[in-house]
């Protein structure tokens, strides 16, 4: 289970959002990316005007055709592309509580620096750490409400399908695979205990069933793709980084994560590179900085062919390549 906080870009949409009990995603790289970050179980805020609003368990996902025809959103025209985008991605929510809470509360700390240091939203979400959702669980109150029901039962659906083959991408239906689409595949991945205490095993980190796998994390030089972070911290807060990359890795990409571990100081107990293929030199020069690499690949492959995300999961392998062993 995870806790996202849903950016939403005006009041309008806020309202319409609560009022149905839905959340909607445009048909770009970032709403598929969203879609498939949030699973059925997991709960969510909105986020509008640095204020927290309501939290929802997430009961359904669904895709829909010809979204730019369908309730309650309309389409939307950005000024500086031009480009107008519907939203089809769209989770159906269940109120839990009921909660219009400042994000210079404490409790929201772990987001709130998310935004700071991105200089405003600038994303659709922002994943929360446990210790924000056990918060966020005691604030505001029951929420009794109704939601008004949205008959969509008559419209089509489909499942959004990913592929290597640029010829085959059509919009919202397909998309070209991308390096976002890796990130969520890989923190999925590592959301699985017995899979994170296997991945972490390889470089002789031990109680991995401890960390929790949290999506991009904002620093003053930049951002981490995945964090590591202690479910449960006492005294410390144990942290491991991750970097991904879809091709190959570096010197500069080697550099950089030192330089986040460096930033994270001694709570930082392992940097990792995940990416689809390492030199020899680039192998030595990682394990001469005290960063472990691990490459991906998926089981059975055919890059001619279009998958699910659900379908690459199940195929994702990460295979231990090198690096530094923390004991």
């Amino acid at each position: 289970m995870a806790y996202f906080l849903i950016s939403v870009s005006n009041k309008t949409n806020l309202e319409l959002c609560i009022k149905y009990g839905l959340a909607g995603f445009t048909n770009s790289i970032s709403g598929l990316w969203t879609f498939v970050e949030i699973e059925e179980g997991d709960y969510v805020s909105f986020l509008y005007g640095a204020r927290v609003f309501n939290l929802y368990r997430v009961i359904n996902k669904r895709a829909f055709m010809n979204a730019e025809t369908l309730a309650p959103w309309p389409s939307v025209t950005f000024q500086m592309s031009g480009k107008t985008y519907c939203f089809p991605f769209r989770l159906y929510l269940e109120p839990v509580r009921k909660l219009s809470e400042p994000m210079v509360r404490p409790e929201f700390a772990y987001v709130a620096e998310n935004l700071l240091l991105r200089g405003g939203y600038r994303k659709t979400h922002f994943q929360a750490d446990q210790v924000t959702f056990y918060n966020v669980s005691q604030m505001g109150e029951i929420y009794l409400e109704e939601i008004k029901a949205l008959n969509m039962n008559s419209s089509q659906t489909f499942i959004p399908l990913l592929t290597w083959d640029r010829t085959k991408v059509n919009i919202p239906e397909i998309f070209h695979f991308q390096e976002l689409i890796l990130q969520s595949l890989i923190r999925h991945y590592l959301s699985e205990e017995n899979l994170q205490r296997q991945f972490l095993q390889e470089i002789g980190v031990k109680n991995s069933v401890n960390f929790e796998a949290l999506g991009e994390k904002a620093l003053p030089e930049g951002h981490v793709d995945i964090l590591l972070k202690e479910r449960e911290p006492e005294g410390k807060c144990h942290k491991i980084i991750i970097e991904i990359k879809t091709g190959k890795v570096s010197k500069n990409n080697i550099k950089q994560l030192k330089r986040y571990m460096k930033e994270m100081s001694n709570e930082c107990i392992a940097g990792i590179i995940i990416a689809f293929q390492f030199s020899k030199s680039m192998l030595e020069y990682a394990k001469s900085n005290d960063i472990s690499c691990f490459s991906y690949s998926f089981e059975s492959l055919n890059k001619n062919l279009k998958y699910s995300f659900k379908d690459l999961l199940h195929k994702l392998k990460l295979t231990f390549e090198g690096g530094r062993v923390y004991e």
